[in-house]
This record gives C-alpha cells, sequence and structure tokens, in this order.
C-alpha cells in the first residue's frame, strides 16, 4: 500500500513570513502552522511586539528552567538542587518569574538524590545495569535469518521447521540447531518461480556448498542434514533472492562448528578429502530399486562408483605425505586396489543375475572406514559417525 501524502498547510496570511515548503511529518513532529500576525503586523515574539493592552511580561529565570530539568533528569539530580537554590535569590532580586519552577526542580532533585543514595546502597543500580548490559547483548545477537554469514551457529525462534523471522547467534562451542555453511543468488527468473522450484534449486545448490564447506564429512555429527533459508512470495516482491545454507539438526542441538574447508584444513588434508570424499558421495547414490526391477539404473550406479575408486587411487598415489600418514595412505591405496577389480566386475555385469554374484564381493572389498587411520594421521577426524546423517 502506497503511503498517502500530507495534507499541505494552510497558507499564511499576507504580511507573516512564507514558509519554505511542507515539513515532513515524523515519529514526533507534525506539519508546521503558519504564523499568526501580530497586532502591528509582525509574529508573535518579535522585538518590540507586546499584545496591545497588557504590560511586558517578566523573564524568566534560567536556572530555575534548569533547576526543573536537572530534577526530571534522573541522572542529573543533586545539579539541580544547586541551580533551584541559586535561583531562589535572584528571582527575587531581578523581579523575575520562575519561582515555582525553581521550588519544583529542588523538590524533584531532592527526591531523586535519595533515591540515588538508596540504589546505590542496596546494589539495585548495579543489578540494573547488568540487566540493561545483557538486554544489549541478547538484542545483538538477535537477527534475520538472511543477514546470517558462512560460519555462524545460532538458534531458531521456534521449530526449525518452520518459517522464522529471527534467530539468535550463538558461539559454535555451544549448543545450537544450526551453522551456516553459505549462500548463493537466485537467478534466471523473471517472476516468482513458486516454492517448489526455489526448493528444488536450494537442495542442489546447498548440497554442494555444505560439501565444500564441511569436507571433513566424518566431523558432521549423525543426524545432521542439509537445511537452508528461502526467499518467501512477499520478500520476493520486494527483491530478496537470497537463500542461506546451513547444516541443521531438526530433533537436538549439537555443539561445536563442523567447518573443515579451504580456510581451515592444510594442503595434506585437503588433497585427501579430495581423492577419497567423491567414493563416499557415489556410495550414497545408490539406486532405491534393485537391479531385478531397474539393472540400467544399478549398472550405471556401479561404474560411478568405480571411476570414484580408481580417481581416489591416482590422486592417493601421486602424493608425497607426511610423516606417519605415508603409511597408512599407503595401505588405504592397497584396499582401493583390490576394491577397484571387484567394482569392475560389477559394473561389467551382463544381466541382473550375474550382478548379484558380483555385489556382494564388490562391498566385501571396499573399506569400510576409507582409511580411518589415514584420517588420523593427518588430523581429520578417525571415527565415522553412527548414521547416515554424514553424508553431505
Amino acid at each position: 500500500m502506497e503511503p498517502s501524502q500530507p495534507t499541505p498547510p494552510t497558507p499564511p496570511p499576507a504580511g507573516g513570513p512564507q514558509p519554505g515548503g511542507w515539513p515532513a511529518p515524523g515519529p514526533y513532529t507534525s506539519p508546521g502552522m503558519p504564523y499568526a500576525a501580530g497586532p502591528y503586523g509582525g509574529p508573535p515574539g518579535a522585538p518590540g511586539t507586546v499584545p496591545y493592552g497588557q504590560p511586558p511580561r517578566r523573564s524568566t529565570n534560567g536556572l530555575a528552567i534548569g533547576s526543573l530539568v536537572s530534577g526530571v533528569v534522573c541522572c542529573l539530580p543533586p545539579l539541580g538542587l544547586v541551580l533551584g537554590l541559586v535561583a531562589l535569590p535572584q528571582i527575587r532580586k531581578k523581579d523575575q518569574a520562575g519561582r515555582g519552577l525553581a521550588i519544583a526542580g529542588i523538590v524533584l532533585s531532592a527526591v531523586s538524590s535519595l533515591l540515588v543514595v538508596v540504589g546505590l546502597a542496596s546494589g539495585g543500580f548495579s543489578a540494573a545495569w547488568n540487566g540493561f548490559q545483557k538486554g544489549v547483548d541478547e538484542a545483538s545477537r538477535s537477527t534475520s535469518p538472511f543477514s546470517l554469514r558462512a560460519g555462524q551457529c545460532f538458534d531458531a525462534d521456534g521449530d526449525l521447521e518452520e518459517y522464522a523471522t529471527d534467530v539468535k547467534v550463538v558461539d559454535c562451542a555451544r549448543p545450537h540447531d544450526a551453522e551456516v555453511t553459505g549462500d548463493f543468488k537466485v537467478t534466471g527468473f523473471g517472476k516468482w518461480p513458486g516454492e517448489d522450484s526455489l526448493d528444488e534449486l536450494a537442495q542442489a545448490r546447498c548440497e554442494t556448498i555444505n560439501s565444500a564447506y564441511a569436507m571433513d564429512t566424518w566431523k558432521v555429527p549423525e543426524d545432521v542434514w542439509v537445511y537452508y533459508y528461502l526467499p518467501s512470495k512477499q520478500s520476493w516482491r520486494l527483491g530478496d533472492r537470497t537463500v542461506t545454507c546451513a547444516f541443521a539438526d531438526e530433533k537436538k542441538p549439537f555443539t561445536g562448528s563442523v567447518r573443515s574447508d579451504r580456510h581451515t584444513l592444510n594442503a595434506d588434508q585437503m588433497s585427501f578429502l579430495t581423492a577419497v570424499n567423491p567414493i563416499e558421495t557415489a556410495v550414497y547414490e545408490e539406486p532405491e530399486d534393485d537391479p531385478d526391477e531397474d539393472f540400467a539404473s544399478n549398472k550405471e550406479w556401479a561404474g560411478e562408483v568405480l571411476k570414484a575408486i580408481d580417481a581416489a587411487r591416482a590422486g592417493l598415489e601421486g602424493r608425497q605425505w607426511p610423516g606417519t600418514s605415508e603409511a597408512a595412505v599407503a595401505a588405504l591405496g592397497e584396499q582401493l586396489d583390490a576394491a577397484s577389480k571387484r567394482w569392475g566386475e560389477l559394473a561389467a555385469a551382463d544381466d541382473a543375475d550375474a550382478y548379484w554374484e558380483a555385489y556382494e564381493a564388490a562391498w566385501d572389498v571396499l573399506p569400510e572406514d576409507l582409511g580411518a587411520d589415514a584420517r588420523t594421521a593427518l588430523g581429520l577426524t578417525g571415527t565415522p559417525p553412527s548414521g547416515e546423517g554424514a553424508q553431505a
């Protein structure tokens, strides 16, 4: 809904000063009113203009005004007391107005000063200040999901499965609901594409982002999965095109950062994970239908696993590994040599029966831990999660 325009102020009478345009109304302002002309054609308050038939008004003592203001402001009560006591004799001597203001300032300042003394003695001010600091800290950690950045851990405002408008950024060392892995901008759509289209796009892109963010996949706890925040239909209209990706556990909080990327890993760790991780990815993509129902898809999948195994063998053999990791990596290479032969037989099966005959032998020779000793020697996570939630 478009905001309505303010009504122009009434034009000033002839001879009065002209306003310089419409004042912009704000939270504490209102459109200005034109000056009313005084009895001699000047605006009220101009020098030498006094309403006809009335004596000139006495000036108000400035210290009296200051006393009242200082008495009202809680942090300045002693000053208000002093100003009020000084103002009273000046008012009598100069025949000024403001005696009531000075008295009110003295009374308020005296009461406020007493409250300050009581507060300091009882520790109430200290508690109030600590509460204020805590509130500021909490407010500074509350933010929109779309302002989150990679590496931040957060708790959602309510259930993760529900649309959230506020999240609280927390230390990753503390239990948290999710950890941000990155974001991307949605492009290629001239209008709102619908939630299903955005969901499909986010699933694919966030899986890639999460895989690059947590290369040490064994570091990701069980039941922690890919998660993302999508633009809503309303925010899309306002120009929002950002999808925020994360790792999250919808059942219970998890502790510690899962980050293990090019910013946190050394060159040897990166090389090892780059070689081995594709095997995990390929293995997890086994078709749901068995070979009797979909032989072609299963044979193709076996071929993808074989490619990943052979690529890992080449990657591990082509590098000199540091310290004790050299022997462990070499042992893993020998296991992958045997696995390559068996998975080659599986990928070359002529029919479902031949596929089943080679299937169990292929799984038996594929290292279940994919180099736990090598991972430990390289300073990576040496124990795999106990469930399938570790997949990237």
